[in-house]
């Protein structure tokens, strides 16, 4: 039974403004706090959900004061500080309050849901299996980490009362959420170290990962990549692997033409799906297309259904999304904050514009992950002809001594390299004659996007 009274703690986030939709949409007064309005927060007001941006306790809403606390749920995600006023006061006074993860957990728990994890691509791939489904006509209900393109939204509503209501989720590794979900379906994209400051070493995070996987039924099926040798199925005949050129399930005759990725997807038993073409290019995104037509196979959608729609899919904002692509002039912007990502994102640049030199803005993301991956980043960031660093974002962090974008600069091995100020960055920009820039980062790089695609058009 859903709760007459939902006030979400950092309802402005990508994870959390999903789940406030839900609630919306399904007949719960919705309301939250942030710390500051941001493009999410208003539209989250436009849709009649209130927002307040105070922590104070005398900003909290009279009615969530004055309601019997067994009607009211606090839902409230790790980035909410300790100090945070109105919430140790929710606490003092007895309401009932869980965690996100503890929330989607109870939602996953209701129907039949496919989980896509992975500490690289799961993003894009559960965006990709949500639209396979939602253009099929499909009764899907998508909670995304990330605005899907086709949509304009994080959130994909389905008819929860219907015994064919599938639940597609992306399921976070960070601080161990995805262990609070039931999956009937399990992919993995990739699985290597990752938010040490939560775990610790790379051998926890694989633990972590094994136990989600853990958590499927005997029937419930399992997808991973060909390469994640370490993690391993409860029921090896319910698992397959994937990858390009690899894996029970593999892409071949992978090729690029027109700035697009075109591959044939072999699915075994004689079934297979040819000369797919990308609209969202990148070898990474050849991978996690194959994983999502897999699954989407696995429940039922033909092999037409399946390459109509994959071929329509226009990314989610923020992964390799092209902002200008003219003769003259390229300008794409991606997430990547991980090495590995970086790497995959600089190799599929250059596989689309092999004769171009290639200018990549980056902004390094958290201290913790700087200092544990300092010589990956270098080695990734290296492959592009030029890197400009922004300084470092700390988001959530302590500062921390010596780590700071000039200790990753003289880690790239080439010399055309500089620190570029945020205040100076868009008129460097102006100066740039290469055809080819990239913004790069998981901090509040993203502020700076429609002025440089403003400059490169």
């Amino acid at each position: 039974m859903l709760p007459a009274y939902i006030y979400f703690l950092g309802i402005g986030g990508i994870g959390m403004s999903a789940l406030a939709r839900w609630f919306n949409a399904n007949g719960t007064k919705v309301v939250g706090y942030d710390k500051t309005p941001t493009d999410l927060t208003t539209q989250l007001q436009e849709e009649g959900i209130e927002v307040v941006f105070d922590d104070a306790v005398e900003a909290l809403p009279k009615e969530l004061l004055t309601l019997p606390k067994n009607d009211v749920l606090v839902v409230f995600t790790p980035a909410i500080p300790k100090t945070h006023r109105g919430m140790n006061f929710l606490k003092k006074e007895g309401f009932t309050i869980k965690k996100r993860a503890e929330v989607l957990g109870i939602i996953t728990s209701t129907s039949f849901t496919i989980g896509i994890a992975g500490t690289h691509g799961k993003t894009t791939t559960s965006s990709m299996l949500s639209h396979l489904l939602e253009a099929n006509n499909r009764n899907c209900s998508a909670f995304l980490g990330g605005i899907s393109t086709n949509y304009g939204t994080n959130m994909l509503l389905g008819n929860s009362k219907k015994d064919d209501h599938i639940v597609v989720v992306e399921a976070d590794e960070f601080d161990r959420s995805f262990l609070q979900l039931s999956p009937n379906i399990i992919g993995v994209t990739s699985c290597e170290a990752d938010h040490l400051d939560i775990y610790g070493d790379e051998a926890a995070v694989f633990s972590s990962f094994q136990e989600f996987i853990n958590k499927l039924p005997e029937e419930g099926k399992l997808f991973l990549e060909s390469n994640i040798s370490k993690l391993k199925g409860q029921n090896p005949s319910n698992s397959k692997t994937y990858g390009i050129d690899s894996g029970d399930i593999y892409a071949d005759n992978l090729r690029v033409k027109d700035a697009k990725f075109y591959f044939d997807a072999n699915f075994g038993n004689s079934r297979s799906i040819l000369n797919i073409g990308l609209q969202m290019p990148g070898f990474h995104n050849v991978e996690n297309a194959l994983l999502a037509m897999s699954i989407a196979l696995e429940i039922g959608l033909s092999e037409s259904e399946i390459k109509q729609a994959i071929e329509s899919y226009r990314g989610v904002k923020r992964r390799f999304e092209k902002w200008v692509e003219t003769k003259d002039k390229v300008y794409v912007d991606d997430y990547a904050h991980h090495p590995t990502e970086i790497t995959t994102f600089i190799k599929s640049l250059k596989a689309l514009y092999p004769n171009d030199k290639i200018t990549v803005i980056f902004q390094p993301h958290l201290y913790s992950r700087t200092a544990d991956f300092a010589d990956e980043f270098g080695e990734s960031l290296s492959l592009a002809d030029e890197v400009w660093l922004l300084p470092l974002y700390p988001a959530r962090e302590e500062f921390v001594e010596g780590v700071n974008s000039e200790m990753l600069l003289g880690k790239i091995t080439h010399d055309n390299k500089r620190i570029v100020m945020d205040d100076d960055l868009i008129n460097q920009v102006k100066q740039l004659d290469n055809r080819v820039v990239a913004t790069v980062g998981a901090g509040n790089i993203d502020r700076f996007i429609k002025e440089i695609a403003s400059i490169y058009s």
